[in-house]
């Protein structure tokens, strides 16, 4: 175990463990025409811009304590979006901040911007996409935090799920490297876990069905997570469940319940 002194490691030097989380998220909608499948992909594309994911990474950087250093931005043709943020544990200050480093301030001068990655960083692409065969559209997200020092990206993971409609999540956490204490003596971690789901908050737990597969020699944990209850009017584009009948109702929700479970345990069902 550690050597902790005021709950901290009382290290030698700079805190050189990297601690990595994948967070990704899926969420599905029924839609029953090609019109009903091209119109939320425009929903999706308006609603998570990158304007509105630089948004949501800059509160991942607030939310865990580092600064950003940088933005890069892209909307992408015909969707999609990515955003990518360099952070810092402290705030740099001006005068040795690198000239390309933006500190988030996109100006109508710097419509490309080169981003560049460090030792933490935050980034974000989405994913929508449909077929036509089951009238099922879903949107992905993928968010990846990568942080060294103190900071520690588990704190941002309520925020996040909180910041998506998220009917499948998927979470990868782990620490790679190490660090010394003034003995010289290496530590492959700084923190206590025993799961992801230490850290996520109980009431969104109650909401979802849960898998852990963590390998604790390599501290590596891992965390699939499946919406419980469906509430179709959660699902369905621009129309209402009242409109539906009892037949269609249970076909839409076994096609939501299809859709989930193959991409919960990555598999294809049998038809």
């Amino acid at each position: 175990m550690p050597k902790l002194k005021n709950n901290k490691l009382n290290l030698y030097g700079f805190n050189n463990l990297t601690k990595s989380l994948s967070f990704n998220i899926y969420d599905i909608c029924y839609t029953e025409t090609e019109e009903d499948r091209k119109r939320y992909i425009e929903y999706i594309d308006e609603q998570y811009n990158s304007e509105r994911l630089t948004k949501i990474l800059t509160d991942v950087t607030n939310t865990i304590g580092a600064s950003v250093l940088n933005v890069a931005k892209q909307d992408y043709d015909p969707q999609g979006a990515s955003v990518t943020l360099l952070i810092s544990e402290e705030e740099v200050p001006v005068y040795v901040l690198d000239p390309s480093c933006n500190k988030g301030i996109i100006t109508p001068m710097r419509e490309n911007i080169v981003g560049h990655l460090d030792k933490s960083h935050v980034t974000v692409h989405t994913y929508p996409e449909s077929h036509p065969e089951n009238n099922i559209s879903t949107f992905r997200v993928d968010i990846d935090v990568s942080t060294c020092g103190t900071i520690s990206p588990l704190n941002a993971l309520n925020y996040l799920i909180g910041s998506f409609d998220s009917d499948i999540i998927t979470i990868d956490y782990r620490v790679r490297g190490f660090t010394r204490d003034i003995d010289g003596e290496k530590h492959f971690i700084d923190h206590s876990i025993n799961s992801i789901q230490d850290y996520i908050k109980d009431e969104t737990i109650e909401r979802y069905s849960l898998i852990d597969m963590n390998i604790y020699q390599s501290n590596i944990f891992h965390t699939k997570m499946k919406v419980k209850d469906i509430d179709l009017d959660n699902y369905l584009f621009e129309k209402s469940e009242s409109q539906l009948s009892i037949k269609n109702k249970n076909e839409i929700v076994e096609r939501l319940n299809r859709e989930m479970t193959e991409i919960f345990y990555g598999i294809n069902l049998t038809k």
